[in-house]
């Protein structure tokens, strides 16, 4: 059968114009954070930017430092539109290791403000407005699609006033011209996995070539894309795509990712393509995209994500679709563009806008997150601009304006809190999404959280951003979340959202089926960053061409054998050496938060706890299992503790990169010249073991990784472990033993 959701990979997907965009092989890598290999180019823009900028660039900003920062600074906004061009961008650097944003350890009344919105600084309005809007009614200029003409004519004053668009501009005009010189994508099936990097790197390349020319009207860049389109539609003499399904329907994501990019050619270079060139476009567009898409409508097989797929596969499919037809639909008559618009948005808005929770977490995974919601944010976009209304796309949920801070929280000190598949090379997939959700559910913090991040140097910032924001995200920012949801449930907890160093622990529990066959088996995983590295990680992928990877979550999917994805490969419990159940339904008994935020500075006094209680029982055949996870002494120390009554035996695990010791009731982990002390405070004469995370997977090796253990025998236990990072200067505690239906905010206060 075909492996509808395969696309080779093991890595979180990267690619972007700021990351290279290396093809996807299987590697040993397990996801604790973005590999070192992966070049940074906007690190470089921003070292040349703020190079004669004084700053802190120290990467241990100290946890101990007593500058608060509650203050809300200036609300004048002259003063803050000076600050802002003053200041330039926030960090003053990028991780290598990670590629988190370096912030300088300061306080700055002035700019670091409540997230506000500047009209003079902010885009002029749109003088095209849809009194009656439709699908097939759209704007009368070019380009309509996400970029309308009036940005266009604005964007060179905005760049000149915004640092951001400044340095994201730099990067995309680097990366445009760098293409000049190489030919265009060559076609690899890769198995079952289809064409999905090929495509997803020619809408990148497109994209970022044709804004170089509506920058420039240089047309070196228009002749660079036609070479792209000519290869991919197989028109080229020497193109590498083959004579029947070009862009490989089977796997209809390929399809729609490339139709997106030539939807986007033909809109965005409208005006300079010859009468031929058009046609020859919308040629393509009919014959490897829009027919196939009414027949994926109309029942074909290939057309299985119209029906009860709330994720990204729904999304990207019906975006594309969307796009290429709103691209061409007064030029086409076939009239194949105008039927699909009477399709996909209906479909979308029952489909993709549901494939967020009540609480905002994406249904699927974090990582997938950045596939559905930039799907959802283009369609959405793209009907906007082009024809004045979203069709309730973006409001048919109402809570997917949560989505946003979802994101926030899922992303730690270091990197992602990555359960379940991590996917395939993102490529055009950024988390500028909420860039575009900032302006439209109007919170402005969002797109302050993904200006700063790596990702965001692309063509969709330069027009989903406002450059009249400003202020700072952190700003009265809660620094606990608890998403409740019963699919998802899980926790965030911090101690700072702008020092790198800082302690992040994150726990979810939810449901193992229902995530579109992305999850693992993992109630009670968690991961744990604290000095600026990740201690306990997750391996993300295991490897999309395994056999049957994506056939079933049944509790007998050959799915669940492989190590990456079943019980054995989590940082949770394994009992009687079995499988969670895949059925699980874990039941959140309590939780809270002291309710701490960060203020105006990067620098803050750690303060405060959160703690977090999951009934795990349903996900194991045993008497009971609970598990609590909380922050004590002030947020420098974490403790899980785990009730269990099993009449098997018990294995308490994680996984970490970090070099291992045990002695007794105490493991030493050493990574980046950090040391981590875990303890067993209970059950006592318990001891950790280490062994190296082989697994039984023939076709994975985990290299590098261990896992750290306790084994215990059956019977009622009381399991907890205590995480000693070792900070400088910090006097670490021993927290009294508290029963798990006894925790609050202040149970364990020394």
């Amino acid at each position: 059968m075909v492996n509808y959701n395969a696309v080779h990979g093991d890595e979180a997907g990267e690619g972007f114009i700021n990351g290279g965009a290396k093809p996807r092989k299987t590697s040993n890598w397990i996801k604790f954070g973005i590999p070192v290999a992966v070049v940074v180019i906007i690190a470089a823009v921003l070292g040349g930017v703020l190079g004669s900028r004084a700053a802190n660039k120290d990467d241990s900003s100290s946890s101990s430092s007593s500058n608060s920062g509650g203050s809300t600074g200036s609300s004048d906004p002259s003063e803050v539109a000076s600050v802002k061009k003053d200041i330039g961008l926030f960090p003053t650097s990028t991780n290598t290791e990670f590629s988190i944003p370096i912030y300088p350890s300061t306080t700055n009344a002035a700019a670091f403000v409540e997230p506000t919105v500047l009209s003079g600084l902010a885009w002029p309005s749109d003088s095209f407005t849809a009194a009656n809007p439709a699908p097939t009614s759209f704007r009368p200029d070019r380009p309509r699609l996400i970029a309308p003409k009036y940005k266009w004519d604005a964007l060179p004053d905005m760049i000149a006033k915004d640092p951001y668009m400044s340095s994201w501009n730099d990067t995309i005009m680097a990366y445009a011209q760098g293409l000049l010189g190489e030919g265009p994508k060559a076609y690899y099936m890769d198995g079952a996995s289809g064409i999905l990097d090929i495509s997803r790197e020619v809408k990148q390349r497109v994209k970022a070539l044709s804004y170089a020319y509506r920058m420039t009207e240089d047309t070196s860049y228009v002749d660079r894309v036609w070479l792209e389109l000519q290869n991919a539609a197989g028109t080229s003499a020497d193109t590498t795509f083959p004579t029947d399904d070009k862009w490989n329907s089977e796997h209809f994501l390929d399809t729609a990712e490339m139709a997106s990019a030539f939807g986007i050619a033909y809109d965005w270079l409208h005006d300079i393509w010859t009468d031929d060139q058009k046609a020859a476009i919308r040629d393509a567009l009919n014959t490897n995209a829009l027919s196939l898409g009414v027949e994926a409508y109309g029942g074909a097989s290939y057309g299985w994500w119209r029906t009860n797929t709330q994720g990204n596969w729904n999304c990207v499919c019906n975006a594309g679709l969307t796009i290429a037809s709103l691209a061409i639909l007064d030029d086409d008559n076939v009239g194949h563009a105008a039927a699909l618009l009477g399709l996909t948005i209906d479909n979308a808005k029952e489909n993709c806008a549901d494939a967020v929770s009540t609480d905002g977490t994406w249904k699927e995974t974090p990582n997938y997150w950045y596939f559905g919601t930039t799907g959802h944010a283009e369609m959405a976009s793209a009907l906007l601009t082009a024809t004045g209304s979203d069709y309730e796309l973006m409001t048919v949920n109402p809570d997917f304006q949560k989505t946003g801070d979802f994101h926030m929280h899922v992303y730690g000190a270091t990197s992602m809190f990555e359960f379940g598949d991590s996917g395939p090379n993102k490529f055009s997939s950024t988390a500028n999404s909420i860039m575009f959700y900032a302006e439209y559910y109007k919170i402005p913090e969002y797109a302050l959280f993904q200006r700063d991040r790596w990702d965001a140097a692309e063509p969709w910032a330069m027009f989903w951003y406002n450059p009249g924001l400003s202020g700072a995200y952190w700003e009265d920012k809660e620094v606990d979340a608890f998403f409740n949801d019963p699919l998802d449930q899980w926790v965030a907890m911090r101690s700072s959202w702008t020092d790198q160093n800082a302690l992040y622990v994150a726990m979810k529990a939810g449901e193992n089926q229902g995530h579109q066959t992305h999850n693992d088996l993992d109630v009670g995983d968690f991961v744990l960053d604290a000095m600026g590295t990740r201690w306990a990680g997750e391996f993300g992928n295991g490897d999309y061409l395994s056999t049957d990877y994506f056939s079933s979550e049944a509790q007998t999917a050959t799915r669940w054998t492989y190590y990456r994805k079943g019980t054995e490969g989590q940082n949770t419990l394994l009992i009687g050496g079995a499988n969670q159940n895949a059925a699980a339904k874990p039941e959140i008994l309590a939780s809270g938060s002291s309710g701490t935020k960060q203020g105006s500075s990067t620098v803050m006094d750690w303060e405060g706890s959160a703690f977090w209680v999951t009934d795990m029982t349903s996900a194991y055949n045993v008497t009971s299992v609970k598990r609590g996870v909380r922050t004590i002494n002030n947020r420098r120390q974490v403790l899980i503790q785990d009730e269990v009554d099993s009449d098997q035996a018990v294995q308490w695990q994680m996984h970490t990169n970090a070099t291992v010791s045990t002695n007794g009731a105490t493991a030493t982990l050493t990574r980046d010249g950090k040391t981590l002390e875990v303890h067993i405070l209970s059950p006592s004469g318990a001891s950790f073991s280490s062994e190296a995370s082989t697994g039984t997977d023939i076709d994975q090796a985990n290299p590098g990784i261990t896992t750290l253990m306790i084994q215990l025998d059956a019977g009622t236990l009381d399991i907890q472990v205590l995480f000693n990072p070792q900070w400088d200067g910090v006097s670490l505690v021993t927290p009294p033993s508290v029963a798990l239906a006894d925790w609050s905010v202040t149970s364990h206060d020394q």
